[in-house]
C-alpha cells in the first residue's frame, strides 16, 4: 500500500531553534533537518520538505503566509494529500487561520510548531510533528479545514489560539474546545467544523490593505480610535469588553470612523460571541451596530482584522463580509 504525499514547509519558530553564541536560541535548523529527527515518521507518509523561511513567526507578514497558501495550493494539485507548515508558536493561531481563508480544498493542512527549543531537555518539537503528519496523512481529518496540532490535540484554526507563554499545553479552542486527539498512531477526531460557505479568496499581488486593531480599556478616551483613518487604515477592529461594548462617551468617535472605513466589532474577552441584540446603553452593541460597526460574531480580534484586510483586498462588500463573518461562527 503507498503510504501518502505530504508537503513539510518550515517557517522557523521555537521548534527550529538552536542556541546561538550571542546568546538565546535562533532558528537554524531547516524542514529537511526536523523530518530527520523524528523517528518513525518515514513511515507515515512519503515527505517532500522545504523551508521558505528560518524567522521567529512574530516577524511572519499575512502575505508570507498567503504564499505558503499558493505553495500548498500548487502541491494539492500535483497529487499531494496533505500538508503540514511549521511555524512559531507565537503566531501560529493568525497562521492557520489565513490558510483557513486561503486553502478551500479537502485534504488536511496542519499547522504546529513547539514549546521548547529543539535541545531543551523535553523537547516537544519532533512529538508535535509526528502528530501533525498523523493527522495531514489522516482520511478523518479531510473535510475540516485548515488544523492546528500540538500536545497532540487537534484543534480548528478558527478557534485555536496561544493561551499560556510557556506550558507545552499552551494551545486551546476557546470556545468549541478541541476537535480531537492523536493517541496510538492515529488521529481520533470527535467532532467537526462546518466547512464556511464564504466566497473564495486568493491573495492577488500586493500588499494587504493595513487594518488596525485596538483593545479597549476601562477611561478609554477614544484617541487612537479617531487618529486611524488619517494614519492610512483601511479598516478597523475594535476589540470591546464584555459581549463588544466601549465607553458611552467615545460611542460617536466610533460612528464617525465607521462612516469613513469598515469597524468590526469583537469582543476582548476570551470566548464567546460579540452580541448584536441584548445590550442598548450607549456604547453598547446594539448603539454601536446602528452607528454602522460590523459585529464580528465568533472570530477574536486577530483573526476578525485577517478576515477583514483579505476581504478589503478582494474588493468584498460590506455584506458580503458580513456573511463571511456569519459562516465563521
Amino acid at each position: 500500500m503507498s503510504r501518502p504525499r505530504l508537503l513539510v514547509l518550515s517557517l522557523g519558530g521555537t521548534i527550529t531553534m538552536t542556541a546561538s553564541a550571542a546568546g538565546g536560541i535562533t532558528p537554524t535548523l531547516g524542514a529537511a533537518d526536523l523530518v530527520a529527527a523524528v523517528p518513525g515518521l518515514e513511515a507515515v507518509a512519503e515527505i517532500e520538505a522545504r523551508s521558505p523561511l528560518k524567522v521567529g513567526s512574530v516577524s511572519l507578514t499575512p502575505e508570507n503566509i498567503a504564499e505558503v497558501a499558493q505553495d500548498i495550493r500548487t502541491a494539492f494539485n500535483a497529487g499531494f494529500d496533505g500538508a503540514v507548515v511549521i511555524q512559531g508558536t507565537d503566531t501560529i493561531e493568525e497562521t492557520a487561520f489565513i490558510l483557513d481563508l486561503l486553502v478551500r480544498d479537502e485534504r488536511p493542512v496542519v499547522v504546529t510548531g513547539a514549546m521548547r527549543g529543539a535541545q531543551q531537555p523535553g523537547a516537544d518539537g519532533p512529538a508535535n510533528l509526528l502528530s501533525a503528519a498523523l493527522v495531514a496523512a489522516s482520511d478523518a481529518a479531510r473535510g475540516l479545514g485548515t488544523l492546528v496540532v500540538l500536545n497532540d490535540e487537534i484543534h480548528a484554526a478558527r478557534f485555536a489560539r496561544k493561551a499560556h507563554t510557556a506550558l507545552a499545553s499552551a494551545f486551546i479552542s476557546d470556545t468549541g474546545g478541541p476537535l480531537g486527539l492523536v493517541a496510538e498512531g492515529r488521529a481520533r477526531i470527535l467532532a467537526r467544523v462546518v466547512p464556511p460557505a464564504t466566497p473564495a479568496l486568493v491573495a492577488a499581488p500586493g500588499g494587504l490593505p493595513p487594518v488596525a486593531l485596538i483593545k479597549i480599556a476601562m477611561g478609554d478616551d477614544g484617541r487612537l480610535l479617531r487618529a486611524v483613518p488619517d494614519l492610512g487604515f483601511a479598516g478597523l477592529v475594535i476589540e470591546g469588553a464584555g459581549a463588544g461594548h466601549v465607553p458611552g462617551a467615545i460611542a460617536g468617535a466610533v460612528g464617525e470612523v465607521a462612516a469613513r472605513l469598515p469597524v468590526l466589532l469583537a469582543s476582548r474577552t476570551l470566548a464567546g460571541p460579540a452580541f448584536e441584540r441584548t445590550y442598548g446603553y450607549p456604547g453598547s452593541e446594539i448603539d454601536l451596530i446602528g452607528r454602522g460597526v460590523i459585529p464580528a460574531g465568533l472570530l477574536n480580534g486577530l483573526k476578525a482584522r485577517l478576515l477583514l484586510a483579505f476581504a478589503l483586498h478582494a474588493g468584498w462588500e460590506p455584506e458580503t463580509i458580513r456573511a463571511a463573518i456569519a459562516a465563521y461562527g
